[in-house]
């Protein structure tokens, strides 16, 4: 009959409570799982110290994303404001952000210098926290399904940037989708959009995003872009561009910028 392996706590204070204790053999038996276990007490004392010194859950969403390889535009764009800004200038004084974890985006958006936010959560906010709540209250965020019109008047907002967001749509939903951030828009629209072959949605996520990222090529999107006749707005590109090279910033996901309508 076999022994049911014991575990490694009990394993640990068994050798520990009385010295040379055991055999070579079990020491060398348990000395992988000793690894691991270390191993996984490192890891997880690794995102709490970048958790609690980073002030915030969404420092921890990006902690994590980089230990699983994972690539969020929602996180990138909050590292591109600051070359937003210097490329956009006026146009970012009424930002309205579209994209999962719009809550962190517009929280940061706010902290910015003449700067009023609101955000446009594509999915559930069930895991929201006191701030994101709060934000939902004043009206400031709310949860809209984007594949339908959006809930604001043609305009209302001097730019709107949207991340994470049109990875997931057909391109029968982006026909609808994208002239709706161009309507609402005066200034422009800006996309953050994955790379082909960029780790994105696990298994676990498809039932919150409803299906797979489609992760298209940039030859892509201009094809898409000519085809719908937005246009895009080539003048704010070299701005940013310019910007972010003074700032040594280099995009992980594709960015696109795009003119409102007339």
């Amino acid at each position: 009959m076999s022994r049911r392996p014991a575990s490694l706590a009990r394993r640990f204070a068994d050798g520990g409570s009385i010295p040379f204790v055991g055999s070579v053999q079990s020491k060398t038996r348990s000395s992988p799982l000793l690894s691991i276990g270390l191993l996984v007490v490192g890891a997880i004392l690794l995102v709490g110290y970048l958790y609690s010194n980073s002030g915030g859950s969404s420092s921890y969403r990006e902690a994590v994303s980089k230990i699983e390889g994972s690539v969020s535009c929602t996180l990138e764009l909050q590292r591109a404001i600051p070359v937003l800004k210097k490329a956009y200038g006026d146009s970012m004084l009424k930002v309205l952000h579209v994209g999962p974890d719009t809550c962190s985006v517009v929280s940061q958006l706010l902290k910015e210098e003449d700067t009023e936010a609101w955000g446009v959560e594509p999915y559930d906010l069930d895991d929201a926290d006191t701030t994101c709540k709060s934000l939902v209250r004043k009206g400031m965020v709310r949860v809209a399904d984007i594949k339908f019109p959006l809930p604001y008047r043609a305009k209302s907002f001097s730019l709107v940037i949207v991340s994470d967001a049109l990875d997931y749509l057909s391109p029968r939903y982006l026909n609808k989708t994208l002239p709706e951030l161009a309507r609402v828009s005066s200034n422009g629209v800006v996309v953050f959009a994955g790379y082909p072959g960029q780790q994105r949605a696990k298994v676990a996520e498809l039932s919150k995003f409803g299906r797979p990222a489609k992760l298209r090529s940039s030859s892509w999107w201009i094809r898409y872009f000519f085809q719908t006749k937005i246009e895009e707005n080539e003048a704010a590109a070299k701005k940013f561009e310019q910007a972010a090279t003074k700032r040594s910033y280099k995009p992980a996901c594709q960015v696109f910028h795009l003119k409102s309508f007339p």
